[in-house]
């Protein structure tokens, strides 16, 4: 499990720098102010839960508790959620799409960040050792 999150840690930051100079660069010239914060939005909490998803990644190599694996893989899911339909919804005009379904997805990516912060604080009150290591 470690590996996997570290792994998926480093390609989502790597991706959110990516689309952030994406918007920076190109974007900026293509889609209205309003339609650039809502990309960019996406982008801060794509950056924020691919650096907390590295962490907890870390966190494995010394502790491992049943929450911990929920919070990756909730944060990971809010990542897509959340980040990826501000990102469409934001460029929907621009490719001539009509992604306005999109919309309701939105919020439920934030109920699975949330949802992943609180998995990881209630892992804190989980006493399963230390993490035996073995080959992920």
């Amino acid at each position: 499990m470690r590996k996997l999150f570290l792994r998926a840690a480093i390609l989502l930051a790597m991706t959110a720098v990516i689309l952030g100079a994406f918007a920076a660069h190109t974007l900026s010239s293509k889609i209205s102010p309003d339609r650039l914060d809502v990309f960019q939005t996406g982008v801060k909490y794509q950056i924020y839960h691919a650096l907390s998803l590295m962490g907890l990644g870390i966190w494995f190599y010394f502790k491992q508790t049943s929450l911990m694996k929920w919070t990756g893989w909730l944060w990971m899911a809010g990542i897509l959620c959340f980040s990826g339909s501000l990102y469409f919804l934001a460029v929907r005009d621009w490719l001539g799409l009509n992604l306005s379904w999109l919309g309701p997805i939105t919020p439920i990516g934030g109920l699975l960040f949330i949802s992943g912060w609180l998995t990881l604080f209630l892992a804190t009150f989980q006493e399963n050792g230390k993490y035996v290591r073995k080959e992920d």
